[in-house]
């Protein structure tokens, strides 16, 4: 089997789980924002945001430290060891904090009668940061399905107790049912939302646990110097990421021009179809699962270049069918949201485009991973995360959540172009970068040749006639694709890097 293949296999069992997962949660989207209003759900979005931030601290990269380190099978278990003691003591001491301080916390957010949402995400921070060794485990392990069983628990908890607490216990309370007044309190609203992540995260972490008593636990201090050199730098890109990714959500609130209210309700505007634009996310998602082991597992192999080069080009085709498959027919997908909530529909070509730079970007930047120069991988993330700190603050009083959509995008585009050119120092792989950008740019013709049929013969949102011209010119894309790199396709096939 080729390798591509095999990395296609794995990519397919770990987005299974996050396809199920996210989609599961667009069935929420809806139920979301038609149970509460763009105010609150603005809430659940700042905080979310806040808590990818906490997530870096909390981990401080040790999952990554233990793939570069615990690669080799005869490592692996001290690396695992080692990097799950230091999760293991430092935990408790960051959801601590947290707690301790819940109340501040909650009057610096605005939330002052609300701390306990504070409690609640120190909780499932903590048992999130205890699950993240073990989950690179089982990706170094090469145990795709056992993680992506998990996850599924999780998401199935998840979901059900949203639906439990939203759905089922409104509906038994207002039909007379008194007992559901002991675990129900209508008054907490969109703190069942919390509530259902952190029952998730618990299940999780009881799954994982077995994991720990697998191995003798030991803890080599000379082993935890090296990761640490290694993954402080990857805090920094860790935190860049989490602010080039959620910042905006943070910003928005502060800096839109409107009252506190009218901020929180554009924020869910944005945030509601952010989630349309996630499907690309789960895609780069799963890919990123399955490619970081992949990526150092290979290093060593004489075509490993040359392989690297060929990920890159099938990541671009798949992405820009998914681009594609979402724009091409978007007055579907944005029934997954509220109606008071598509205003924003506008973002979301924007940011299906972001997502694929994103993508790329995670091909283009393995070099750094695998040389040790973690430290330029962390300047190159610092430079992403203040172009999108000076986009933001610049664009959002002038063009609001279009502006962050839009910083996006040049963020993660100028990220990858940054991580190519200078990885061609380090690391040279031969991308075929001229194709790589056509494949790009051809989407975007075909995105636009459907927007001007439409405005130019008067086909109208959600007609047949629409769907019919956007799955010719979407399998015309397909066609052109194929016959450009048929030789790749009949490569991959037949096996012909293995």
């Amino acid at each position: 089997m080729s390798l591509i293949k095999k990395l296609a296999g794995e990519t397919a069992i770990y987005g299974l789980s996050s396809i199920i997962g996210r989609f599961a949660n667009y069935l929420l989207v809806p139920l979301y924002t038609n149970i509460f209003d763009k105010a609150p759900y603005g809430i659940v979005s700042e905080l979310y945001a806040y808590v990818g931030f906490l997530m870096v601290i909390f981990t401080y990269r040790m999952e990554t430290g233990f793939f570069r380190f615990g690669t080799p099978k005869a490592d692996r278990d001290k690396a695992f060891s080692t990097t799950s003691i230091a999760i293991l003591l430092t935990t408790p001491l960051f959801a601590g904090l947290l707690i301790g301080f819940s109340q501040p916390i909650a009057d610096w957010l605005q939330y002052p009668d609300n701390a306990n949402y504070v409690i609640w995400f120190a909780l499932v921070l903590a048992f999130d940061a205890l699950a993240a060794v073990p989950f690179a485990r089982l990706r170094l392990d090469n145990k795709p399905i056992r993680f992506a069983a998990i996850k599924l628990t999780n998401i199935g908890i998840n979901i059900g107790s949203n639906l439990f607490f939203l759905l089922l216990c409104p509906y038994l309370s207002h039909k007379g049912f008194s007992w559901v007044d002991n675990i129900y309190n209508e008054n907490l609203g969109i703190g069942y939302i919390f509530i259902s992540n952190l029952l998730a995260s618990i299940v999780t972490i009881l799954l994982l646990a077995p994991t720990y008593f697998k191995i003798k636990l030991q803890f080599d201090k000379k082993l935890m110097r090296k990761i640490l050199a290694y993954s402080m730098p990857l805090v920094i890109v860790g935190f860049a990421s989490v602010i080039n990714e959620l910042l905006d959500r943070t910003l928005l609130k502060w800096l839109l021009p409107g009252t506190l209210d009218e901020n929180m309700a554009e924020l869910g505007v944005y945030s509601a179809c952010y989630k349309l634009a996630m499907l690309m996310t789960l895609f780069t998602q799963a890919f990123n699962y399955a490619a970081e082991p992949f990526f150092f597992s290979n290093a060593d192999r004489k075509d490993a270049k040359k392989t690297y080069a060929q990920v890159a080009q099938v990541f671009t085709i798949v992405g820009a069918l998914g681009f594609l498959g979402i724009t091409l027919y978007i007055d579907i997908f944005k029934h997954f949201i509220g109606s008071e909530f598509r205003d924003g529909l506008v973002i979301v070509p924007i940011l299906l485009m972001a997502n694929l730079a994103l993508g790329l970007y995670y091909n283009f930047a393995i070099w750094y991973k695998l040389k040790d120069k973690t430290n330029i991988g962390a300047l190159i993330a610092i430079g992403g995360a203040l172009i999108t700190l000076v986009l933001n603050i610049w664009w959002i009083p002038k063009i609001g959540y279009v502006g962050s959509a839009w910083a996006t995008l040049i963020c993660y585009a100028s990220m990858a172009a940054a991580a190519y050119l200078v990885g061609r120092k380090y690391y040279p792989v031969p991308y075929p970068i001229l194709k790589i950008m056509l494949y790009i740019v051809l989407a975007l013709v075909v995105y636009q040749v459907s927007m001007v049929v439409q405005s130019s013969f008067a086909i109208g949102a959600g007609t047949l006639s629409l769907y019919a011209v956007n799955t010719v010119l979407l399998l015309a894309f397909i066609s052109i694709i194929f016959r450009m790199d048929l030789d790749l396709f009949r490569s991959i096939i037949k096996g012909g890097t293995s």
